[in-house]
């Protein structure tokens, strides 16, 4: 097939499943609003707390990543299992569409809504924590914060080759994003944990995203690790290539 063919039918995916995200208004909605109650909620209890205010920009930047990275993966798991269920996927194999197509349609459509989603975070975080940060520290920001959600958003496909329906989506959420919480050096240095948790580090997107803006807050840019940064791209190319290997049209 040529390459023009491929990326037309890419293109019809993500048209398509970003139709479906725009009917879908209560869920698009939930997807934007939730986090920013968690942004509000967690600015509430640092205030209280008296955390300082250059230690809670720090965090909140950290927190939007987190975030963004836990949404991307929950809605592409949950839509990708539903539309196996509904035999949706089924009738896109049935038309000829290969795994590579899908799966990249998928990517893409999810991708524009994790763009969205992440412009408007990262503002209302921006606003909520008064950040201070210019036009090109908001888009290093963002680069990584987008970088992660891709990532997760290919996870978050490959995730769905396991799961029959939407619930047995679940115990993946705290399976994946309960450990890469604690593991990242959010919360705590991973270099103070045991020497088993520290190796499990180096397996969650999410310490690599943690390095890198450890490098933008010492040095002012995201590339002074420029091995954990190219790292997130680099891990999002192979979970796609698992993902779209065992992509199946049923389970």
């Amino acid at each position: 097939m040529s390459a023009p063919d491929a990326v037309a039918k890419t293109g019809a995916i993500a048209g398509r499943v970003l139709r479906q995200i725009r009917g879908n208004r209560r869920f698009s909605v939930a997807m934007l609003v939730i986090p920013i109650a968690i942004l509000f909620l967690l600015k509430v209890v640092f205030d209280a707390l008296g955390v300082p205010a250059p230690a809670q920009r720090r965090f909140a930047v950290l927190g939007v990543a987190y975030l963004i990275h836990f949404v991307a993966f929950l809605l592409t798991a949950l839509v990708v299992v539903g539309e196996r269920v509904q035999g949706t996927l089924g009738r896109i194999f049935i038309a000829g569409y290969r795994r590579g197509e899908i799966v990249a349609g998928y990517l893409v459509s999810y991708t524009v809504f994790a763009t969205i989603q992440g412009i408007v975070v990262l503002a209302v975080a921006y606003g909520l924590f008064d950040l201070g940060y210019d036009a090109g520290e908001l888009a290093q920001i963002f680069v990584v914060v987008w970088l992660l959600a891709v990532f997760m958003m290919a996870l978050g496909i490959l995730v769905s080759s396991t799961a029959r329906n939407e619930v047995q989506v679940i115990p993946f959420v705290p399976a994946i994003l309960v450990p890469a919480l604690f593991l990242s050096g959010m919360v705590v240095d991973v270099d103070r944990l045991p020497i088993w948790a520290q190796v499990l580090a180096r397996f969650t997107p999410l310490y690599y995203a943690v390095e890198v803006f450890g490098g933008f807050f010492s040095a002012g840019s995201i590339v002074s690790d420029v091995g954990s940064f190219l790292l997130l791209p680099a891990l999002a190319l192979v979970v796609f290539g698992l993902a779209t290997a065992t992509l199946r049209e049923e389970r």
